[in-house]
C-alpha cells in the first residue's frame, strides 16, 4: 500500500460507511445510523461563597499569581462494593504528577483536603432548586452529599462532592419533548494551566464553586435537536438571573452513540454552537468504528490468540535514517516496531474527517503512556514501499505476512511497557465494541481520546456531610419568585412582534423580562422596545461599546427616565451610545451633550416651506416624494422625542399639498 493508497483507502472507507458533511446530511443519515445523543450541562452559579467553603467565588487569577504549590500523585481507591473504577485505574497507570498553584485569597485548606467541608453553601442550594422549580421538575425530599471518583487531578481531594436535587421533568423543544434525568448541586473543579508528558499543573481559583449539572435523557436524535436543547436549558438557567455568565461559566458535556456503538461523552465543550458538528463526527466515529470491527472479525479467525510482534530500534540499526526515528534515537529514547497481524488496511481507515484509526493509538499514547506527539508512524502512512525502504528488515524481523500492518513509535524507556499494552488493547478493542470514552472537543468538530469513561463504581456516600431536609416552607418560598417559561417567553416575542433574529440576543442575555416590564409598567410599546434592544443595544455590545460593569437594569432606568421626561423611545436610540459607556449613565447630561433640543410641532410645521425652497436651490430632483423625504431629514433631530416620525411626515405632506 503506498501512501497514495492510504489517501484512497481513506476516501473509499468514508464512502463505505456513507459519511456526509453536517450540511449534506438529511434526517435519513442520522436514521441510518442510529444516532442518538443527550447533554450534561454545567452552569456555575452566581454566589458568594464557594460550595464546601467560605472562600469568595468568581475571583480569577492569571497563571502566575499564586502563592504556594502542592503537588500530589493520585491513586485508585475501592468502592464501596469493593471494586476499582476503570478510569481511576487509566489514570494511575498515567503516573501524573499533579501541582497544584494556590492563591490566598481564593483557597484554603479544604481545598487541598486538610480539612472536612464546611456546611454547604444555603445560598447555592437555594439558587440550585430555584432552578429545579423553574424546570418543574420533581425535588427530592433530602438532599444527600455523594462522591465522584475524579483521579485526574482535577480536584486535589480525589473527588467530586455532588447532591441531587431535583429528578424527571422535561423541554418542550419546538417540536418534541427531552426528557431531564436529573439536576445535581456540584463543586466545580480546577482550571487546567498545562498538562505534558508525566506533568499537569493545575489553579485552584476556579475549584469549589457552586454549579449545577442538567443531565437529559438520549432523546435527540439530530445534531440540531441536540443544540436546541442545550439552548433551551442555558436559556433556562439564565432566566433566573442567578448564574455566572461569560467563557467558562456553563459548559456542556455532549453524550453520543450510534446503533450497535456505546455511549461516548464529548466533555467540555465551551460553545453550544460547536455541539451540531462535534455529535454529527461522533456518531459517523462510531459507525466507521463498527466497520473497522467487521473488516478485523474478517481478517483475524481467532481473537484470542492474536498477539502482536515488537521489536526494539537501536542505534546499532544503522540503515534506520528516517528523521523522527533518528531524532528520538539522538533524544535518548527507546524506539520500537510493532507488528500489527490482519490489520492491513485499518490503520488508514476514515474515523473522523481528516483523522484514520492511526490516530486511536496515537491520541491514547499521549493520554495514558504520555509519549507527547509526534510519537509515531505506521506502514500505510508513509506507503508500504516508503517503508520498506526506510525499515528494510522490519518485516523479516516481525515475520510479517501481506495482511499485517506495522508501527514504529518511540519515547522515553520507562513508557514503552505501557505504550505497547495502550496499542494491544486499543486493537483488541477494535476487534469487539465500540469503547466506552471520554473525548476532547476541537473547534473545527473533531474529538481525541480523554479517558476511560467513568463507571457507576465511583460514587460512594460522603460520609463528611450530613443529609439536607428540603422543607415545604422552602419551596413555596422559592416558588413564589420564578421566571416565565422559556416557551411563554417565545409565545410573548412572537405576539409582540420582535423581530425572530433578534430572539435569541435577548433570551441569552435575559433582556425578555426587563422588555416587559418596560412595556407593562411604563407603557412603551414591547416590539419598538424590542427592536431597540435587540438590534441597536446588541450592535453596541456586540462592538465593544458597553461599559464593563454596565447593568441591563440601566434599561429600564433610561425608558423611566424618557417617560418622565415625556419623551419617546426613538429619541433613546440616539441616546444609547452615551448610556452604555459608563455603568452609572446620567441621561440629561447625555442629551445636554447631543445638544436635544427638540421642536414643536407648530414650530416644525413653521420652517417646512423654507426648507422645501432650499431643497428646490439645491436639487435637481424635484419631485413631491424627494421634497419630503428631503425636509424630513433636516427635521428629524428637531422631532425625535417628542414626535412620531409618521406624524411629522403627514403634516409636512399637507403642508407641500402632496397626497
Amino acid at each position: 500500500m503506498t501512501r497514495t493508497d492510504a489517501l484512497k483507502n481513506y476516501e473509499k472507507t468514508r464512502e463505505e460507511i456513507g459519511y456526509a458533511s453536517r450540511k449534506e446530511a438529511t434526517l435519513n443519515d442520522y436514521k441510518r445510523i442510529g444516532f442518538k445523543s443527550g447533554l450534561e450541562v454545567h452552569q456555575q452559579l452566581k454566589t458568594k461563597s464557594k460550595l464546601f467553603c467560605r472562600c469568595p467565588a468568581g475571583i480569577f487569577h492569571g497563571h502566575d499569581e499564586y502563592d504556594a504549590e502542592v503537588i500530589r500523585h493520585m491513586r485508585p481507591t475501592l468502592s464501596e462494593m469493593g471494586v476499582y473504577d476503570g478510569t481511576a485505574l487509566m489514570e494511575f497507570r498515567t503516573r501524573k504528577e499533579i501541582t497544584y498553584r494556590l492563591n490566598n485569597h481564593t483557597a484554603c485548606t479544604y481545598e487541598v483536603d486538610d480539612t472536612p467541608p464546611f456546611p454547604i453553601d444555603h445560598e447555592a442550594l437555594e439558587v440550585a432548586i430555584s432552578i429545579a422549580l423553574a424546570a418543574k421538575m420533581n425535588i427530592v425530599g433530602e438532599v444527600h452529599i455523594t462522591r465522584k471518583q475524579y483521579l485526574d487531578g482535577s480536584i486535589p481531594t480525589g473527588f467530586q462532592r455532588s447532591a441531587i436535587i431535583s429528578v424527571e421533568g422535561e423541554l418542550p423543544l419546538k417540536n418534541k419533548k427531552v426528557r431531564l434525568i436529573q439536576l445535581s448541586l456540584e463543586e466545580d473543579s480546577c482550571r487546567e494551566v498545562s498538562d505534558i508528558g508525566h506533568k499537569r499543573i493545575y489553579k485552584t481559583d476556579r475549584l469549589g464553586m457552586p454549579l449545577i449539572e442538567t443531565v437529559t435523557y438520549p432523546d435527540c436524535l439530530t445534531p440540531a435537536e441536540l443544540a436546541e436543547a442545550a439552548e433551551y436549558i442555558r436559556f433556562l438557567n439564565r432566566s433566573t438571573g442567578l448564574v455566572r455568565t461569560g467563557m467558562g461559566a456553563a459548559r456542556e458535556d455532549v453524550n453520543v452513540s450510534c446503533e450497535g456503538g456505546n455511549r461516548v461523552e464529548i466533555k467540555g465543550v465551551a460553545h453550544i454552537k460547536w455541539i451540531p458538528e462535534l455529535s454529527h463526527n461522533e456518531a459517523f466515529r462510531q459507525y466507521a468504528l463498527l466497520n473497522i470491527r467487521g473488516r478485523l472479525q474478517k481478517m483475524i479467525a481467532d481473537p484470542v490468540a492474536w498477539k502482536l510482534k515488537t521489536r526494539e530500534i537501536t542505534e546499532t540499526d544503522s540503515q534506520f535514517h528516517f528523521a523522527p526515528v533518528r531524532l528520538a534515537l539522538d533524544r535518548g529514547e527507546k524506539v520500537m516496531a510493532l507488528n500489527l497481524p490482519g490489520c492491513r488496511g485499518i490503520l488508514s481507515h476514515f474515523t473522523q474527517p481528516e483523522h484514520v484509526f492511526a490516530d486511536e493509538l496515537s491520541d491514547r499514547l499521549k493520554v495514558i503512556a504520555c509519549i507527547e506527539k509526534p510519537n509515531m508512524i505506521h506502514s500505510e502512512e508513509i506507503g508500504e514501499k516508503n517503508f520498506n525502504n526506510l525499515f528494510p528488515e522490519v518485516a523479516i524481523w516481525l515475520s510479517a505476512t501481506p495482511d499485517d500492518a506495522q508501527v514504529i513509535f518511540w519515547g522515553p524507556a520507562e513508557d514503552i511497557p505501557t505504550a505497547i499494552e495502550t496499542i494491544d488493547e486499543r486493537i483488541r478493542l477494535a476487534l469487539t465494541e465500540v469503547p466506552n470514552e471520554t473525548r476532547k472537543a476541537f473547534e473545527d468538530g473533531t474529538t481525541m481520546f480523554e479517558r476511560v469513561l467513568p463507571g457507576r463504581d465511583r460514587m460512594y456516600p460522603d460520609t463528611d456531610s450530613q443529609p439536607i431536609p428540603v422543607t415545604t416552607e422552602m419551596l413555596e418560598r422559592l416558588g413564589r419568585n420564578l421566571p416565565a417559561d422559556i416557551a411563554t417567553r417565545f409565545r410573548q416575542m412572537n405576539d409582540w412582534g420582535i423581530p425572530a433574529d433578534a430572539w435569541h440576543y435577548l433570551l441569552s442575555k435575559n433582556l425578555v423580562g426587563v422588555i416587559e416590564r418596560i412595556g407593562d409598567e411604563l407603557g412603551f410599546d414591547h416590539r419598538e422596545v424590542g427592536i431597540l434592544v435587540g438590534h441597536r443595544f446588541r450592535s453596541l455590545e456586540g462592538r465593544g461599546r458597553v461599559a464593563k460593569g454596565f447593568s441591563y437594569e440601566r434599561l429600564y432606568d433610561l425608558f423611566a427616565f424618557l417617560r418622565r421626561e415625556e419623551l419617546l423611545p426613538p429619541v433613546a436610540r440616539i441616546m444609547l451610545p452615551g448610556v452604555v459607556s459608563s455603568p452609572d449613565p446620567d441621561f440629561k447630561q447625555i442629551l445636554t451633550d447631543l445638544g436635544y433640543a427638540p421642536a414643536s410641532l407648530t414650530e416644525i410645521k413653521s420652517g417646512v416651506k423654507e426648507l422645501a425652497r432650499k431643497f428646490e436651490e439645491i436639487s435637481y430632483n424635484c419631485s413631491s416624494t424627494a421634497s419630503i423625504d428631503w425636509v424630513m431629514g433636516q427635521l428629524r433631530m428637531k422631532a425625535i422625542g417628542k414626535l412620531r416620525m409618521s406624524e411629522v411626515r403627514k403634516e409636512v405632506s399637507e403642508i407641500l399639498a402632496v397626497k
